[in-house]
């Protein structure tokens, strides 16, 4: 029985089987394994001739794909495959096939019955008797499970979990690879970052998932502004990137950006409540604003914050300007820690007139710094870094004790106004500091007026209430600031104590312009404070027209530059010292539009020459320049305005040294009151011209400079060249 038993298996080494039978027995068990492997569909065998045709395929794997068991025969295996989007190109099929070599575990795609397939071919290159490559035999398995589950992966290791956008490593990746592409080709890429304004409080009053389901829905907003998904990302907390290829056009970009803003600022519903957010924005462009994506993102997170700083609600273009101004904001920053102790921080005192009689009411304080090396810091320059350095509650409380002390030396019951920051106000000991100036100056607190903006509505309700009730029982005064420009909901004017509404002046601006609704909504203002029993002031008014418009419309008190700025305490105390002061308005009849006075170093490019000018003032079709002497009427020039910025003008009234120019194309808005040109010279073609750096610097070995004492550049371009660069075209 033993002897039967060994018999039945071909592998059984019995003492009497020949070699023969026996690599025949092993020969028949693997064709039955393979064959076993083949039928179950496991995977599939293949082999090539030298030329790279199918020679053999497994009929299960033939069938499925071409639908025929010998269909596969004869075709060449290196076409029939696709590499998979970002393999490397060592590990591509075509690669492996050229190289003659073995492989294994390469991955190809291609197509069975409409879908996308992917396989995992491995090769061993053969021989033929006199040592020639005679083609591959190999196999195959399908791995499309696997590789739709490994890309998953990849995806969402790329993508932000919160809002479905791409991550910071992703758009990373893009920007590294748009701009290794574009290098070559010398094509540009606009860089956006958008950051949300005041989202770090409706996060801290509201909630963890108020302000997620917020980031939501700003993503769905963004993308459908934008109309690519592909171009957006979400880069970390409240911030997102949109990347624009081949855009460099200024003006569209401002558009785009104006877009995004208003977009952005409108209001949102999450869970019943309405929340409300705006975006500021900083904008970069490659090759102008950096060569590699390290700096091009450097220098739109610059220009972000340009636009933070420039009062939020706005956008920035990058400007060199900015790298100055970050080393100057790190110096700043360590110079104002110890501004109050070195006494470098005063007081100024703006008047706020009665509408009506011109007498003056009150005055708001408005802090100043004094810096001994840099003269006078604009409060918009170090207000911010005061708020980055959280030295607001500090500066905010000696500002509130000195207004106090100051105001308690005034005669008569002239009032004055202190602002109230949002991290001064969610302070509980808030009261017991206005207490204390009170007390310590022995200013009677109906003279005293605290302006709160309507972001401290984001708050805990019941906190806030307990807040404002705290210090109306000191018998201070309330004016509600900047309304309609955040919160902007009348909810809260139904309980909030307020004895004032102001007005920001950006509704004051343009309401004398045709056609806007500047007046409908102050108009609307001015009836819900008089319904409410408040007063009214407009802040910003610089023209009789404002003024007239604001008498008209009711508004009770108004402040601005066509009254007076703000004055010291000292200087202040010789207009009161009887106890009134009534201020005739002086100033511009009508607002003023769009025209920049300025002094600013230029260079006007004639023929192949480049001359130091200066740029006295200029609006958006011209210019006033002085500096070269004799030009006819007619000339054509160019003029660099830096940066890449050059402009075709036209010479239209030549006085001696001065000529009033007109542009060949509209400046347009740069995003913080000011112009740019639409367009901006390439860097290379710049330097091919000889104008890398400052060719109005002297000392510059950049440019050649003659005997009598002009710039004089290599013949390189006619105007007619300028004109097709200054246009956008790229060479």
């Amino acid at each position: 029985m033993e002897a039967v038993n060994r018999r039945s298996s071909p592998l059984v080494r019995a003492p009497w089987a020949t070699a023969a039978s026996r690599d025949a027995a092993v020969r028949d068990q693997h064709s039955r394994l393979l064959r076993n492997y083949e039928d179950m569909e496991l995977g599939w065998f293949w082999s090539t001739n030298a030329e790279g045709e199918i020679t053999y395929a497994s009929e299960a794997a033939s069938t499925r794909l071409t639908g025929d068991p010998a269909g596969l025969l004869g075709q060449d295996l290196m076409s029939m495959f696709r590499s998979p989007d970002g393999a490397d190109r060592r590990r591509t099929l075509p690669f492996q096939l050229i190289r003659q070599s073995r492989f294994e575990h390469v991955l190809g795609l291609i197509e069975v019955e409409g879908e996308e397939r992917c396989w995992s071919l491995s090769g061993e290159p053969q021989t033929d008797a006199k040592g020639n490559f005679a083609g591959y035999l190999g196999h195959g398995t399908d791995v499309t499970s696997e590789h739709r589950s490994a890309l998953a992966s990849s995806r969402l290791a790329l993508l932000d979990p919160l809002t479905g956008l791409a991550n910071r490593v992703r758009m990373a990746n893009l920007l590294e690879g748009i701009v290794a592409a574009m290098r070559a080709q010398v094509r540009p890429c606009a860089v956006m970052l958008v950051n949300l304004d005041r989202f770090k409080q409706v996060n801290d009053t509201m909630g963890h998932p108020v302000g997620d389901a917020l980031l939501k829905q700003v993503a769905t907003r963004l993308t459908k502004i934008v109309g690519d998904a592909e171009k957006v990302g979400r880069i970390g907390g409240d911030e997102f990137q949109i990347l624009l290829q081949d855009s460099h056009d200024r003006g569209a970009l401002g558009e785009m950006a104006t877009a995004i803003i208003e977009g952005l600022s409108q209001p949102y519903s999450i869970n019943g409540s309405r929340c409300i957010v705006s975006a500021s924005i900083g904008i970069a462009v490659t090759p102008f604003d950096g060569a590699t994506a390290e700096e091009v993102m450097r220098n739109a997170d610059l220009a972000l914050y340009a636009a933070k700083t420039g009062g939020r609600g706005g956008y920035r273009f990058f400007s060199t300007e900015f790298l100055k101004a970050a080393n100057e904001r790190r110096e700043l920053e360590h110079d104002l820690m110890d501004a109050l102790a070195k006494g470098e921080i005063a007081v100024h005192y703006q008047p706020v007139v009665s509408a009506k009689t011109n007498q003056v009411s009150g005055f708001e304080a408005l802090m100043r710094w004094n810096h001994p090396k840099r003269g006078r810091i604009s409060p918009a320059v170090f207000i911010p870094i005061a708020e980055e350095a959280n030295l607001i509650p500090a500066l905010g409380e000696w500002t509130l004790r000195q207004a106090c002390k100051d105001a308690a030396s005034w005669p008569g019951d002239l009032r004055v106004a202190v602002n109230v920051s949002p991290i001064q106000f969610a302070n509980e000991g808030l009261p017991q500091i206005v207490m204390s100036a009170l007390a310590n100056s022995g200013l009677p607190p109906e003279r005293l007026e605290l302006e709160i903006t309507e972001s401290v509505f984001l708050g805990d309700s019941f906190e806030t209430d307990a807040r404002f009730s705290a210090l109306k029982r000191l018998g201070v005064r309330l004016a509600l600031d900047d309304f309609g420009t955040g919160y902007s909901s009348l909810g809260y004017l139904k309980t909030a104590p307020f004895d004032k509404i102001k007005i920001d002046q950006s509704f004051v601006r343009g309401t004398t312009e045709e056609g806007a609704r500047n007046q409908a909504i102050i108009a609307a203002i001015v009836a819900l404070a008089n319904a409410l029993g408040m007063e009214t002031t407009a802040e910003g008014i610089e023209s009789f027209d404002q003024l007239e418009t604001m008498q008209a419309l009711h508004v009770s008190h108004v402040q601005g530059f066509l009254y007076s700025r703000a004055v010291s305490a000292e200087e202040l105390k010789t207009y009161i010292h009887e106890g009134q002061w009534v201020i005739k308005p002086s100033g511009p009849a009508k607002q003023r539009h769009s025209r920049h006075a300025t002094f600013r170093k230029v260079g006007v490019i004639h023929d192949n020459h480049y001359y130091a000018a200066v740029l006295r003032n200029f609006s958006a079709s011209g210019a006033l320049i002085d500096g070269i002497v004799d030009v006819p009427e007619g000339t054509q020039f160019v003029i660099d305005l830096g940066d890449g910025q050059l402009i075709v003008s036209t010479v239209r009234r030549a006085m001696t040294s001065q000529q009033g120019v007109e542009f060949e194309q509209h400046l347009v808005d740069d995003g913080s009151g000011g112009l740019c040109t639409r367009h901006r010279v390439s860097p290379h073609l710049l330097a091919a011209a000889g104008l890398t750096g400052d060719p109005t610097n002297p000392n510059s070995n950049l440019v050649a400079k003659n005997g009598d004492g002009q710039l004089t550049l290599p013949a390189f371009h006619t105007l007619t060249e300028w004109k097709a660069a200054i246009d956008g075209t790229y060479v």
